[in-house]
């Protein structure tokens, strides 16, 4: 049975012929509805709801003859919290209503604030259309075709970790039952080849389907191959990880004619690619995902000739005078300087209880694939970082409560103000400061969660059907010689930060270099960066000079 479009609605009193016009070019795959009231579009949206049509994109003008602009936008949020909200204010009243409606753009009560398109081909507008929607069809719904099937239990650890990871490489994906059609077809053409059927089954682009016992079999069965990486020569650049320091480290030294290789253990993009919405990056007025963030930097990179060595895990580094050699599991490159980008993953909550439901309930990072379980159940996300308030904001579509458990007093030391303020605003989110997770469990998967008050001492349990741990950072750096100064919590030091006898002439090394010349960090495996993505992505670009004077003759 095909799915029934989903619904964009125009919301105008008079400018709805504009509107119909203009969106009529998005007809042929979504059904464009025009309402003249604040009142006309809520019956339209439970019309829509009542034929089980999803609702995509919610437009007014600016002046709704009913109701607040922002009134309207909170009621229909409540009603289809997924679609996205836009204003696209006609030309007289832009400046006017930037200024009026400028603090709930701020708070997140809408997404985006256009001008109305005044004649044909207003490309500017409807790019900005074309990213809302496909930020709503990338999140906030399964995908309409698979580019990755998975035939298997959906609820089974491997199956989750394996449609976590594709999804974060950008590639759709669908889990699929054995006995479905598609599940039937796929053992069957397993079995065919010689196969025994075990589950999971793994189809990429339409390739015959493998049985892999892990994610590094899928990156390898996408990327080919385990051999070894790199060339047989010794290459100018080896970066290490590919988070936003890597791949900005990559982009900047393979466009500036350094031979670039870049090496990444799991997904490109590292923690920040997980991030369903980052809105302070600095061009993206409306925000980025960190998928579509770390897929478009690696793209660029490769147009500019760095090669990506995907799924294959750095085991050690063995540093040389003037080549060093990155040994991994599919070979080792030798380079003449190395940039350490692994950055940091989430620290364990400690609790064993809820470990052994890893993949049932409870997930470390924000697992944007896993939103759309929490439909309808309440949620809790343990962290007090931009991760968490903007893996909150996202669970917040879903879930009918997220609360986020912050062991400070308040999330202002820790977290963006704008994420504050959109939380602050959404009534689907609580905090609860100077809290933690002590104990949870279920039959089979997180059904409950005790949390304790460090202010007043009392424990309460609570239901939960979802449970996100983005807590601390721990360094990715156990692959590291002893050579390789870190401090006590084992990031990398790098410049003055170095010890003193590891300088050079009494002078310490450049702000980003390692105690190791031709060895430098960038990102938030740093000693003392600043855990953002914008100050990581600035200091891969701002590596590559330090590279550059290290390879001068």
């Amino acid at each position: 049975m095909p799915t029934l479009a989903p619904v964009v609605l125009l919301v105008s009193e008079h400018h709805h012929g504009v509107l119909a016009d203009q969106f009529g070019r998005y007809a042929r795959e979504y059904d464009v509805r025009t309402a003249r009231s604040a009142a006309e579009a809520v019956e339209t949206i439970r019309a829509a709801r009542a034929e089980d049509r999803a609702v995509a994109l919610l437009v007014h003008d600016g002046a709704l003859p009913d109701a607040h602009p922002l009134v309207a936008f909170a009621e229909w949020r409540e009603l289809v919290p997924t679609a996205r909200r836009l204003v696209a204010s006609p030309y007289e009243r832009f400046l006017d209503d930037s200024e009026t409606l400028r603090h709930g753009l701020a708070a997140g009560k809408f997404d985006a604030h256009l001008l109305m398109p005044r004649g044909v081909r207003d490309e500017e507008f409807h790019g900005a259309v074309c990213e809302l929607l496909s930020d709503w069809g990338s999140t906030s719904v399964a995908p309409e075709v698979d580019t990755v099937r998975i035939v298997g239990d959906p609820d089974a650890t491997l199956e989750r970790a394996i449609s976590e990871y594709t999804g974060r490489m950008g590639m759709p994906t669908l889990v699929h039952a054995p006995d479905s059609p598609v599940g039937v077809e796929l053992t069957a053409e397993f079995t065919a080849a010689g196969g025994e059927a075990t589950y999971p089954l793994v189809s990429l682009t339409g390739r015959p389907p493998i049985a892999p016992r892990d994610v590094r079999a899928v990156a390898a069965a996408f990327y080919g191959p385990p051999q070894p990486v790199g060339s047989t020569d010794t290459v100018d650049l080896v970066v290490v990880g590919a988070g936003p320091a890597g791949l900005a480290a990559s982009v900047y030294g393979a466009s500036e004619g350094l031979s670039t290789v870049v090496v990444e253990a799991e997904a490109i993009g590292g923690q920040a690619g997980t991030s369903s919405m980052i809105r302070n990056y600095l061009g993206f007025p409306r925000g980025v995902s960190g998928m579509r963030l770390a897929q478009r930097a690696r793209l660029q990179a490769m147009r500019f000739g760095a090669r990506f060595a995907t799924g294959w895990e750095v085991t050690a580094l063995e540093t040389g005078d003037g080549v060093h050699r990155v040994v991994t599991d599919a070979g080792t490159v030798e380079a003449r300087a190395v940039v350490i980008s692994t950055g940091v993953a989430y620290r364990s909550l400690g609790v064993p209880a809820l470990e052994n439901l890893v993949g049932r309930g409870v997930q470390y990072g924000s697992a944007t694939s896993v939103a759309r379980e929490m439909e309808g159940h309440d949620v809790v996300v343990v962290g007090g970082g931009n991760s968490a308030g903007q893996a909150a904001l996202h669970l917040a579509r879903f879930a009918r409560s997220v609360t986020i458990v912050v062991r400070r007093p308040s999330l202002a030391e820790t977290m963006s103000q704008y994420l504050i303020d959109e939380i602050r605003w959404n009534p689907r989110v609580d905090v609860a400061p100077c809290s933690q997770v002590v104990d949870g469990g279920g039959n089979g998967r997180l059904e409950w969660l005790d949390v304790h008050d460090t202010s007043t001492g009392r424990t309460t349990r609570r239901e939960a059907h979802g449970l996100f741990l983005l807590i601390g950072a721990a360094p990715h750096c156990g692959w590291l010689p002893p050579e390789i100064a870190r401090d006590a919590h084992g990031f990398v030091l790098t410049g003055r930060a170095v010890p003193e006898e590891s300088w050079v002439a009494g002078m310490p090394p450049a702000d980003l270099a390692t105690s190791v010349p031709g060895v430098f960090a960038a990102g938030d495996v740093r000693a003392g960066s600043m855990k953002r993505v914008a100050s990581a992505t600035g200091e891969g670009a701002s590596v590559v000079s330090l590279v550059h004077a290290h390879l001068a003759p």
